[in-house]
């Protein structure tokens, strides 16, 4: 087997959620990159389209098309799982990328800010996988299961709000869910697992990663001393989804530079400083 077997996505198809934009269009670039037909649906169809459209000029060894579709409300997953299922039998990749966030300070943090948010990135990812489960049992297969990938997030791992409590608390419960998933849908060779990143460039994180000052800003509250790249989400998608990730299930990617190991100040270092 070589790397190009190994990692080839080649007759695969795809459907990423929220896929138009940031860590989204990051997956989806290398998606179709390792050589997989992608959907891409967000709730801006005509955005969905035109990201389609860069990158299958790309000349890249895959296709992507891209479509309207919403997953945060129980009307919107029932009909993005109608327009999935009209396009292919088979679902060899589902990205519950989808997601949304709110910040307010603690004292201010408004109560329908949680069910806006955990409606989108906890009970759509869920029922969109629940439905979408004839089209991955379909393309699961011993030694080439299905796969499904949920974007959770590092503020889901470590007790960091940062304002976003509704967001850090949706996260935590996609990890949960993840597990819990990757459990019971071993015995249908569907795989799942999901990536927790630290701070990408995307809309959700304009407003501190705009320009090259915030984000390097940023980047030093990082181990690895800076926000993550494009390159780092469609690498850890491509193994998830290619023969490569086959064997692994229930798993949390720490996709964040290391924050999810950072701790607390050393106790006794000063004492011998």
């Amino acid at each position: 087997m070589t790397p190009d077997t190994l990692f080839s996505l080649a007759g695969k198809t795809a459907l990423v959620t929220g896929g138009a934009t940031g860590i989204g269009h990051m997956a989806a670039t290398g998606l179709v990159a390792a050589g997989a037909h992608v959907m891409i649906a967000s709730r801006k169809g005509a955005a969905c389209e035109e990201v389609a459209e860069d990158l299958n000029a790309m000349d890249l060894p895959g296709s992507a098309e891209g479509f309207a579709g919403d997953v945060g409300t129980e009307q919107g997953v029932a009909d993005l799982t109608a327009k999935a299922a009209a396009k292919t039998d088979k679902l060899h990749i589902l990205m519950n990328n989808a997601g949304t966030t709110w910040g307010e300070p603690m004292g201010k943090f408004p109560y329908h800010a949680w069910d806006k948010v955990m409606s989108v990135n906890v009970a759509g990812l869920f029922h969109l996988t629940q439905s979408l489960l004839p089209q991955l049992s379909a393309a699961g297969e011993r030694g080439d299961p299905a796969r499904v990938v949920n974007v959770g997030s590092v503020m889901g791992e470590v007790p960091m709000g940062d304002g976003a409590y509704s967001y850090a608390a949706s996260k935590a419960a996609v990890h949960h869910m993840t597990r819990i998933m990757a459990k019971e849908l071993a015995g249908r060779q569907i795989t799942v697992n999901a990536l927790a990143p630290g701070p990408f460039v995307s809309n959700m994180t304009a407003f501190a990663t705009a320009d090259e000052t915030r984000r390097a800003k940023v980047g030093e509250g990082v181990p690895l001393e800076r926000v993550g790249a494009p390159e780092d989400i469609a690498g850890c998608v491509t193994f998830l989804t290619s023969r490569a990730g086959a064997y692994v299930t229930g798993a949390i990617i720490p996709v964040s530079g290391g924050i999810n190991v950072m701790t607390g100040p050393s106790l006794f270092e000063r004492a011998f400083q």
